[in-house]
């Protein structure tokens, strides 16, 4: 059997886990992680949660396959629920809305001590999950920009105290001259898109509300634009 691939995505993910962590993966799927994991020595077994019974029977039919069934505990639950804060100190949430991250987290009171690395990879709403990660008692430590069929993010974060984060950086997140990810102005440049065709759709609008959200929308274009401008600076 040939070893399990990653995507890109995952391959982010895998690169960070430390040696020897003890691993869980929720909303593990196909199991695919856990199993490269095991299959490259990274860790010496895994726990594999989903929330529903189909995925989970993927993730068993994967770990049979390439003969890890005895290293992998699989559980069927939500979110953290059927881990204990004691079991694992590296723990992937990947795949899923950065809104049911945030409710995964936040229904782990334990999740926020500091004793555990979490490995995010939001599929949506990635700003709303880094102002919910400063605001609830986590610190982001890492953020890697991938790309698969479009540009991803992946955050590493723990329990701790964070600085609070401007409106530009809950959208792209902290940078500094020392970044080096090669797509760091594409997803600037993406993200301010994003945001003047907002602030364009408030803008015909005459109901004070709009005006309200209007007038935020305009402050972030214009932050956005000033971490774009500086990204450029630090280019030349």
């Amino acid at each position: 059997m040939r070893p399990v691939e990653l995507s890109p995505r995952l391959l982010a993910i895998a690169h960070q886990v430390p040696l020897g962590a003890r691993f869980a993966d929720i909303g593990t799927d196909h199991a695919r992680l856990p199993v490269w994991l095991l299959e490259h020595g990274r860790i010496p077994s895994a726990i594999a949660v989903d929330l529903k019974e189909g995925p989970l029977s993927r993730a068993r039919q994967t770990a049979a396959r390439h003969d890890l069934t005895e290293r992998i505990s699989f559980r069927l639950g939500d979110g953290l629920t059927p881990l204990g804060p004691e079991e694992a100190d590296a723990i992937a949430i990947a795949g899923m809305g950065g809104e049911t991250i945030a409710s995964i987290l936040g229904n782990a009171p334990w999740a926020s001590g500091g004793t555990c690395l979490f490995y995010l990879q939001p599929m949506t709403s990635v700003p709303d999950l880094r102002r919910w990660l400063w605001r609830n008692g986590f610190v982001i430590e890492r953020e890697e920009l991938v790309r698969e069929d479009k540009l991803y993010v992946v955050l590493t974060a723990r329990g701790g105290e964070m600085a609070p984060l401007t409106p530009a950086e809950e959208w792209c997140g902290k940078q500094d001259r020392n970044m080096t990810s090669p797509y760091r102005g594409e997803y600037l440049s993406m993200m301010l898109s994003r945001a003047e065709r907002a602030l364009e759709g408030l803008g015909c609008s005459a109901r004070l509300k709009d005006q309200e959200r209007a007038k935020r929308w305009r402050g972030l274009v214009s932050e956005l634009k000033q971490m774009k401008e500086e990204w450029i600076a630090w280019q030349r």
